[in-house]
């Protein structure tokens, strides 16, 4: 229907998890597809990079691809530039990306082969449905309760945000006194109160069973001791920031602030 109104489809490959082996974007007629490469492709995200999302296209947009492009002409490799491709958007800053990012994750795959990516999506689709019906059983709210869990899902806090005044990221920051890095939270926006989990393939069953006895623990805590989530994390040598204070007073500058100060008044 897109496509003959003229369309294009675009695919958020924010991560192919549960896909990898089993289904293509390009079979399910996507025209434009982005792969973020941290999770799915074993390379680093967050602190600020480094990170990477290379674009892939249809046959059809191949035309308009900035140059320069590496093309393969027998056993040898060669650029093509403007006069090859007299329809392209033109060059781009830095249009490699972040080399070693992608050379990383063009290892892993390498490494892996096709079966190996396959099982990579079958796990992390296993381990979201295990966590996923184990904290069922254990009391917590899905937020899509009648959906398949496919490499993750949504919980929502919201019944223990409106009886007991226990919010989303007072359990996120109490979990990380039990050792498990906390999920995703207050994502997506339109869920209240809301833990985006997401497994992954490489955690074992018994780091699954001890996520879900410590948000089972934390659960209990909510109800007889909720000020103990309010001010957690309590074993990190950093806890709560002042989030709104860091919003009003950014501070910006390349160097401490009193150097700073210091180096404007001088």
């Amino acid at each position: 229907m897109v496509h003959e109104a003229g369309g294009l489809l675009y695919y958020d490959g924010a991560n192919l998890n549960a896909i990898l082996g089993h289904a293509r974007p390009g079979d399910m007629g996507f025209d434009v597809v982005h792969l973020n490469l941290h999770k799915t492709f074993a390379t680093p995200h967050g602190g600020g990079g480094p990170g990477a999302g290379p674009v892939g296209v249809s046959e059809r947009l191949l035309p308009f691809l900035p140059v320069p492009l590496l093309a393969r002409e027998g056993n040898r490799y060669r650029w093509l530039t403007e006069a090859d491709r007299p329809q392209s958007i033109g060059r781009l800053s830095a249009f490699a990306g972040n080399a070693g990012i992608l050379m990383r994750a063009w290892v892993y795959v390498r490494l892996l082969g096709r079966a190996g990516l396959r099982r990579v999506a079958d796990f992390a689709t296993l381990n979201a449905a295990y966590l996923q019906a184990r904290l069922r059983n254990a009391g917590f709210d899905l937020a899509f309760p009648t959906r398949r869990a496919s490499h993750e899902f949504i919980l929502t806090l919201r019944h223990q945000k409106q009886s007991l005044g226990v919010s989303a990221l007072d359990v996120a920051k109490r979990l990380l006194d039990y050792g498990y890095h906390a999920p995703t939270v207050y994502f997506p926006l339109l869920v209240p109160e809301c833990l985006l989990i997401e497994p992954t393939e490489t955690e074992a069953p018994d780091m699954l069973d001890g996520f879900v006895a410590a948000l089972t623990a934390i659960a209990q805590e909510a109800r007889e001791q909720p000020q103990l989530l309010h001010s957690a994390p309590h074993t990190l040598p950093v806890q709560r920031l002042d989030e709104v204070r860091a919003a009003r007073q950014p501070d910006l500058a390349w160097h401490p602030a009193e150097t700073a100060a210091n180096s404007i008044a001088g």
